[in-house]
């Protein structure tokens, strides 16, 4: 794979290029933008190239004894920092990356690290990390991999170079899955609640199904009783860990009925969903807040109600 390959966010790919063609790679770098956008894929490419004997055209050339190691995931002068339980990076995992930096180069003149998810790290790992980045090994460069800055030191910040993601743009989520994955047919709904977010899409891809269910449970609401919308929602009663992407999805869908019709229901049914995405993040009753919302979205749209 090459910087062209991956898709999106060409400025950036294009600085790296300049960069490692340039030899004048830095010492840390922060990736920063939302989720499933490609930070992680292109700080890997990234690493590859810096790592790279032939990389003087910018790019790593995928054939060299570090290229292949790199590829087979065993590169000694490589190493991916996660967080292991999914909720966040301990130190622990910063000072094993502080022994492992401190060794020389086994087979490049460099040594790459990625911490990924670095807004995971603890208050703790991350004042452990500052030390390093305050006095890096010159044959080192850090990355941290993030979604939200917010959660870093102001001291991290200020010692990384910051590369800010763009989301991909509907062409090039298109393009994406025409290239990988041409099986899937992306609607425009689809589209519009992934934000540019290829990592988003491959998660609702594996979950069509209860998006169908979706569109037609909201196909139907204005015109079935309450009682049959109820008992014809399980999807949002038993799928507590896909809510708020499937409330997302469905102000997706109000939002375009707003534009095409400009109709006040359709804004009412949005203030309707975000009001109980709030309930949920205030631990409110799972069941009678999912009650709440077919009830008031019943009662906006059902044609009997007229509410125009």
């Amino acid at each position: 794979m090459s910087f062209q390959h991956i898709i999106g966010n060409n400025k950036i790919k294009e600085s790296l290029s300049i960069a490692i063609s340039n030899q004048n790679i830095l010492h840390s770098y922060m990736f920063v933008g939302q989720e499933g956008i490609g930070k992680l894929l292109l700080a890997k490419e990234f690493a590859k190239a810096i790592l790279c004997y032939n990389s003087s055209s910018g790019e790593a050339c995928d054939q060299c004894k570090s290229c292949i190691s790199f590829q087979d995931n065993n590169h000694p002068d490589f190493f991916v920092i996660d967080s292991q339980d999914g909720k966040s990076i301990k130190i622990e995992q910063i000072r094993y990356l502080q022994e492992k930096i401190a060794e020389k180069p086994i087979t490049s003149n460099r040594k790459v690290y990625i911490i990924n998810n670095s807004d995971f790290m603890t208050k703790e790992a991350q004042n452990c990390l500052l030390k390093t980045l305050e006095e890096p090994p010159q044959y080192a460069t850090i990355i941290l991999v993030l979604s939200n800055e917010n959660k870093i030191l102001n001291t991290i910040k200020s010692r990384c170079t910051k590369m800010n993601f763009i989301p991909l743009t509907n062409e090039e989520m298109i393009q994406y899955f025409h290239e990988n994955n041409p099986d899937y047919s992306l609607s425009e709904n689809i589209l519009n609640v992934c934000h540019g977010s290829i990592g988003k899409a491959l998660r609702i891809q594996n979950e069509l199904e209860l998006y169908d269910q979706l569109d037609n449970i909201l196909n139907n609401i204005e015109h079935k009783d309450i009682v049959d919308i109820w008992n014809n929602s399980e999807i949002l009663y038993k799928n507590k860990d896909s809510i708020y992407d499937l409330l997302e999805y469905m102000n997706t869908i109000f939002i375009n009925q707003l534009t095409k019709s400009n109709l006040i229901k359709y804004a009412n049914c949005i203030s309707i969903v975000e009001d109980v995405k709030l309930r949920l993040l205030s631990n409110a009753n799972y069941d009678m807040s999912i009650d709440y919302l077919l009830m008031n979205i019943w009662e906006e749209l059902h044609e009997k109600n007229g509410r125009n």
